[in-house]
């Protein structure tokens, strides 16, 4: 049969659109596989960032003993590290049966009430849940050790295990659930308010804090500490060294608390590096000049837990607020710091040898009010009104009622059970060899009351 002129031109118009057809749906498909590839990738990448963060908030329990163990004395460096070991390891395996679920599952409108040991996750490990326990893990000890500061050189071993399981299990997951449960499945009141705690100056920071102050209530100075006339005495630590390296350690670590809880991994990362890190130098000076006026000289480690103090009171707004907000953020938490250490110490005598309630309950609750003030996106000093500084003081104050009110009643129960407190004796001769039998420094030390 003879093709017709008419019949080349439809045969090659077909073909040409059969081909056009063949190469849109190629290019789609192309497109389509590009962007699952993007995908994966991006939480891939999502998931190395976060579990590096998580590793690097997991060695800041190196720094918290190493500041601690500095800030007292060598009779009680065992019992500081064993502590700090335990309220990491009790943490772990309590926050991961009981914590994590009441944190981040399903809510019932107070708490979660799923993913207990992550038992609805997929085992093979591919689930964002493994990734996201470990990284709460690492916060949740965080919080725990916090208290053992302030607790330092006069607490039963027994009775510090007891409180760090409850810690862990219900008091800081439970309020963490009302800030923070919908970063999972939960679906907290208060952040359903507005509350911003962006990587926890409160939720994990000021409950710590709250807690150590009413730990601190309860077991009462240690001897010596308070003379007869009702004076404050210092107790001079045995080793600035090792907290000086325990507070770089700790700085270092905190390139993982604040931009790791972007669990991205993208550029927000440096810039949220960049705020912590102008806050923690701003409080170091601000520190140091405020310690100069008052005790006439440049104290070492008020510098030093001023540090501490601009990296708890950036915490919450790290996300939010400008580079200059970070400074002043820092800088007044700096100031704050010393003022509070002196005022806990010589006018509420409440002794907290390393100022933990100073550093994380007080200028962690700056910290969060902060936010209200300076967040670039609806603080009080960029136009915004009082409704994000009322929100921000309202979960100031509930994380007060709760972990001090909970504390006071958990360490007096422990007092009046099996004992808080060490006997006299035992504190005089040092929680090393009456809580553990052994010498941090064999060899050197001697009974002492020092």
């Amino acid at each position: 049969m003879k093709i017709t002129h008419k019949r080349k031109v439809i045969l090659t118009a077909a073909l040409l659109l059969l081909v056009l057809t063949s190469l849109v749906t190629a290019q789609e498909t192309t497109e389509s596989t590009d962007i699952a590839v993007m995908e994966t990738l991006q939480n891939n990448i999502n998931i190395v960032w976060t579990c590096v963060a998580a590793f690097l908030v997991f060695f800041m329990q190196a720094g918290f003993a190493m500041v601690e163990s500095g800030f007292t004395r060598a009779k009680n460096t065992i019992n500081i590290m064993m502590k700090n070991l335990m309220d990491f390891s009790i943490g772990t395996v309590t926050f991961f049966f009981i914590g994590f679920g009441l944190m981040f599952g399903v809510t019932n409108g107070l708490f979660g009430t799923t993913h207990f040991a992550l038992l609805s996750t997929d085992a093979t490990g591919a689930d964002w849940n493994w990734t996201f326990l470990i990284f709460q893990t690492v916060f949740a000890a965080t919080a725990a050790t916090i208290v053992s500061g302030a607790m330092a050189e006069r607490t039963k071993f027994a009775g510090y295990l007891i409180y760090s399981f409850f810690i862990c299990a219900v008091i800081y997951p439970v309020f963490g659930s009302w800030a923070w449960g919908s970063l999972l499945d939960g679906n907290g009141w208060l952040e359903g308010l507005g509350f911003n705690d962006f990587a926890g100056s409160t939720v994990v920071h000021s409950i710590g804090g709250w807690l150590a102050l009413s730990g601190a209530i309860v077991l009462g100075p240690r001897i010596g500490k308070y003379g007869p006339d009702g004076k404050a005495r210092a107790i001079p630590g045995h080793n600035i060294a090792i907290a000086a390296l325990g507070v770089f350690i700790l700085w270092f670590g905190w390139f993982g608390f604040n931009p790791g809880s972007t669990t991205l991994g993208d550029g927000e990362i440096g810039r949220v590096a960049v705020t912590t890190n102008l806050a923690a130098a701003a409080a170091a000076i601000s520190a140091m000049f405020t310690a100069w006026i008052i005790l006439g000289k440049p104290d070492g480690s008020m510098a030093l837990n001023g540090t501490l103090a601009g990296l708890v009171g950036i915490t919450a707004g790290c996300y939010s607020v400008t580079p200059t907000g970070s400074l002043v953020i820092g800088f007044i938490a700096g100031i704050i710091v010393v003022l509070s250490v002196l005022f806990i110490d010589r006018v509420l005598k409440v002794d907290d040898p390393v100022g933990a309630v100073s550093v994380h309950g007080v200028c962690g609750a700056w910290g969060t009010l902060a936010v209200g003030l300076f967040a670039a996106d609806g603080g009080l000093f960029y136009g915004g009104g009082l409704k994000i500084l009322g929100v921000q003081v309202l979960g100031i104050v509930t994380a007060f009622i709760w972990a001090f009110g909970l504390g006071m009643l958990l360490f007096t129960l422990i007092k009046k059970t099996v004992g808080l407190r060490v006997s006299e004796e035992e504190e005089m001769r040092g929680l090393d060899i009456g809580e553990h039998g052994m010498e941090a420094y064999s060899g050197f030390q001697i009974f002492t009351t020092q």
